[in-house]
């Protein structure tokens, strides 16, 4: 469990350092014009930390009724296979968007200047 917490900071960490990096990119590529943005909402990197803190949470979560169905405390194994699905469609989509980004990102990195 605490490998997995482990992962989870890592990665939260690395994917926020990766958003700063290329918000200051797109800041100096825009010559500070868009640092005149309006801040109605939360940020692109603050909506990725919620919801990779959403994910971590559906793990755990997930992880406690197994350890509740294999200790008697929980009977319900629909509900444990349910939340099980749950946390691995989320992790699965996370990494979907992930690739996605680290794509994109590639992609601007190999345009030429």
């Amino acid at each position: 469990m605490k490998a997995l917490e482990q992962i989870s900071n890592v990665s939260s960490t690395t994917l926020t350092a990766a958003m700063d990096r290329a918000a200051e990119m797109a800041e100096r590529a825009s010559g500070g014009a868009m640092s005149g943005r309006s801040n109605a909402g939360p940020s692109f990197a603050e909506r990725m930390g919620d919801s990779l803190d959403n994910v971590a949470r559906s793990q755990n979560e997930a992880a406690q009724l197994v350890r509740d169905f294999e200790t008697g405390k929980e009977t319900d194994l629909t509900k444990v296979m349910v939340a099980q699905q749950v946390s691995s469609l989320s992790f699965q989509m996370t990494l979907n968007v992930r690739n996605k980004a680290l794509s994109a990102y590639k992609d601007i990195m190999n345009m030429p200047v």
